[in-house]
């Protein structure tokens, strides 16, 4: 039995600079991850099971991306011709909200493949599981990748950056935000001019192209993100539907929490935690 940690991200700035044929976007966004996890835990069976043990509300045993994760990178063994039995037991610590934007099931499903190619004694190479991840969801790749990262593409180039790593207070509303409708808007900003990494990175005021659209579909989050403005930068992070603060030290970051349960937004809030960001990833320190 060992166990990996499964870290929550933060996209600091996104910007959509174009739609492709085949209707995804082409994004330029900085990840980082911070250091608020979820625990992986497997144990390593002597046949072919695969088990996720920890339950999950609504979403099926076989559609989470834990179970899929797993399963796919078995498949590329037997696929391989391997007759080794890989089969694993898995339990999770979810701390991470579920559909906060802080891609908490795409990093489960990329701590499953980097655990299990040590586990299983796959050893594939990093490129080789990135492409894996790839094949599950976009936001994969950047946590198999393991450190703060300028992508492009649709979030599938990567490279690699150096940031400081600021302390943030994530808040996480009452509010379910559908991806899809944000994309599919008509008012989206889909034309912003493509620039280099170090010309966006020097801009003092980071933007994300969904916030607008995000707060004009959901008064909510609007009204959150004017309040916590009035403290410190605050911005919607990926397509919602939480928001992180950026905070001078942990100690600016623990005034401002205690601040907002005073504040009328609290009753829509679900919950808020300080974390920091980190460029190099907690699950590669497993």
């Amino acid at each position: 039995m060992k166990s990996w940690l499964s870290p929550a991200k933060l996209n600091l700035f996104l910007y959509i600079t174009g739609r492709r044929t085949d209707n995804y976007h082409n994004l330029q966004t900085l990840f980082q991850f911070i250091d608020y996890c979820d625990t992986l835990t497997f144990t390593v069976r002597a046949d072919n099971q695969i088990n996720l043990l920890t339950a999950f509300n609504n979403v099926e045993h076989d559609k989470n991306l834990i179970v899929i994760a797993a399963k796919l990178l078995q498949s590329y063994q037997f696929k391989n011709g391997s007759s080794e039995p890989y089969g694993v037991d898995i339990n999770i610590d979810k701390k991470i909200p579920m559909g906060g934007g802080l891609g908490g099931a795409s990093s489960n499903a990329a701590t499953v493949l980097v655990a299990l190619n040590k586990l299983w004694k796959i050893n594939l190479p990093l490129v080789e599981l990135i492409k894996i991840g790839a094949k599950i969801g976009a936001d994969v790749p950047i946590f198999i990748f393991g450190h703060a990262a300028f992508a492009e593409g649709v979030g599938d180039q990567l490279q690699k950056v150096e940031i400081p790593e600021f302390y943030y207070l994530v808040t996480y509303p009452i509010v379910e935000i559908s991806t899809a409708k944000i994309f599919t808007d008509p008012q989206l900003t889909r034309n912003t001019p493509v620039r280099s990494i170090n010309q966006l990175i020097s801009f003092k005021n980071f933007k994300n192209d969904c916030e607008n659209i995000v707060r004009k579909r959901y008064p909510l989050i609007d009204e959150i993100i004017t309040t916590l403005s009035t403290f410190a930068p605050t911005r919607l992070t990926g397509t919602g539907s939480s928001v992180f603060t950026q905070c001078r030290d942990k100690a600016h970051a623990l005034e401002l929490q205690a601040a907002v349960k005073e504040l009328p937004i609290n009753q829509f809030i679900t919950k808020t935690f300080i974390a920091k960001g980190v460029n190099r990833s907690p699950l590669y320190s497993s």
